[in-house]
Order: structure tokens, then C-alpha cells, then sequence
């Protein structure tokens, strides 16, 4: 069953229907990225969305002592402006749109 959360300004479904993967058009984009296990500071230009298809990452923005994880199945959204640093613990592929 899916679940919507919103923690420190990130929305998380984690594992959204198909149906829902169809209407975003998920697997239609043509942005796919992907890392080994690492730590990197990033900041946000635009909003992304992304659906993660393998992996497991922390994410702090900037200035929290909290975090939230993300993995495998998760629909997330981030907002446009945040820096954060993302801890990544198994390697990521994802597909996203920005804007």
C-alpha cells in the first residue's frame, strides 16, 4: 500500500501504484541517473521529482540534524532551493524530471 509523507519540505510516496508511476509518465522520461555507494553535498535549481529504482540514501538538507531515507520504490519530490547532502549507501538508479 503506498504511503505520502512530507518530512523537512521532502514529499515521499513510497511504492505508488503503477497507475500512479503512468500518470506522472515515470517511465516515459528521458533522465536516468545513477551512483556507487557515496556522500555528496547537492542543491536543487528546479523542483525534481524522481522514482528511485535501486537504492538507499540519506538525505539531510542543509542546516537539520534530521534526515530522511529514501530508497528503491520511492516517488520523492524535492523542492526547488534546497541544499542538502545526500549519504548514499547503496548505489542509486533513478529516473527523474526536473522542473
Amino acid at each position: 500500500m503506498a504511503t505520502d509523507s512530507e518530512k523537512l519540505g521532502i514529499k515521499i510516496e513510497r511504492n505508488p501504484p503503477e497507475s500512479k508511476l503512468t500518470q506522472f509518465g515515470v517511465r516515459k522520461w528521458p533522465n536516468r541517473w545513477g551512483c556507487p555507494p557515496s556522500k555528496f553535498p547537492w542543491t536543487y535549481d528546479t523542483k525534481e521529482i524522481c522514482y528511485l529504482l535501486e537504492g538507499k540514501v540519506k538525505v539531510t538538507p542543509d542546516g537539520s540534524s534530521e534526515s530522511v531515507e529514501i530508497g528503491a520504490g520511492d516517488l520523492v519530490e524535492f523542492p526547488k532551493g534546497m541544499s542538502c547532502t545526500w549519504d548514499v549507501s547503496v548505489g542509486v538508479d533513478k529516473h527523474y524530471n526536473m522542473g
